[in-house]
């Protein structure tokens, strides 16, 4: 009897440390997704920006607009679809929103602390270290418009 018991708790005890393991990893999964999503949620708002027809830059007023951009005659898709919160798995993200209105960037809504808590670099976007998801801002800074040299005054 005290054998089985004895078996049962070492059971016990693997299962919670796999479970863990499990949980561990499903947490960095959905957090290297986030890196990727939230990368990609700022390239295609700088695509929809920069391809603003006419010489006025327009941002997005949804993220709708960025799977279906419809300020031209074709379809034109900056992203192929609205991506869930890989962190909340919902739908809603906090949005970055630029001095028209229009959207600059996005955000988780998950307030639970990031297992990369440290600054990030990724290949577009600086991000700066973190105490919760919420605080990493996917957003797009455009270019700083170049004025051209003034010659000297005679």
């Amino acid at each position: 009897m005290a054998a089985v018991l004895a078996a049962m708790v070492v059971l016990a005890l693997a299962t919670q440390s796999v479970m863990t393991y499990v949980s561990q990893q499903d947490l960095r999964e959905r957090e290297a997704d986030l890196l990727r999503i939230g990368q990609a949620y700022a390239q295609a708002i700088g695509a929809y920006y920069e391809t603003s027809p006419g010489n006025l830059k327009r941002w997005p007023r949804t993220l709708e607009d960025l799977a279906e951009d419809k300020r031209f005659v074709g379809i034109r898709r900056h992203i192929r679809e609205v991506y869930p919160d890989p962190m909340t798995r919902s739908a809603n993200w906090g949005l970055v929103m630029s001095e028209d209105g229009g959207i600059a960037g996005v955000h988780s809504l998950s307030t639970a602390q990031p297992i990369r808590s440290a600054a990030l670099e990724l290949d577009t976007l600086s991000l700066p270290a973190a105490s919760r998801y919420a605080d990493w801002e996917f957003v797009y800074r455009p270019p700083l418009a170049q004025t051209a040299p003034t010659a000297p005054r005679r």
